[in-house]
């Protein structure tokens, strides 16, 4: 009887195939593309304050009101923002906080890169 090797895959010590570590990487490459342009990123800062409404955020980040939404809504449809509603006003705060630090983390890194010239 073979018993499994740590961390070398679901069963009798096989290495698990390039496809299903693809597919188990799946939402984290999701979450990454939900974050990864510059008005994502800034209203992902701007929630990490805290919950705030729509009228708030578009003044927060100047932009129009339907390209904030539209953000608003890919993020949250991403699971990346969670929203309320509160009779005509719509809340929203961070669903996933780990990714303030996975920006954090991607900001240091792209700091020292900068400082190497």
């Amino acid at each position: 009887m073979t018993t499994p090797t740590p961390g070398r895959g679901p069963s009798r010590g096989r290495p698990p195939r390039p496809l299903d570590l693809c597919e188990a990487l799946q939402p984290i490459a999701e979450t990454l593309k939900a974050i990864a342009h510059p008005l994502r990123l800034r209203i992902i800062e701007i929630l990490a304050g805290g919950e705030r409404c729509v009228g708030e955020i578009v003044e927060a980040l100047g932009a129009k009101p339907a390209i904030t939404s539209q953000q608003l809504g890919l993020l949250r449809d991403k699971r990346v923002l969670r929203s309320r509603r509160e009779g005509n006003r719509v809340f929203y705060r961070i669903e996933k906080r780990d990714v303030i630090g996975v920006i954090d983390c991607i900001r240091k890194a792209s700091e020292a890169d900068s400082g190497r010239a």
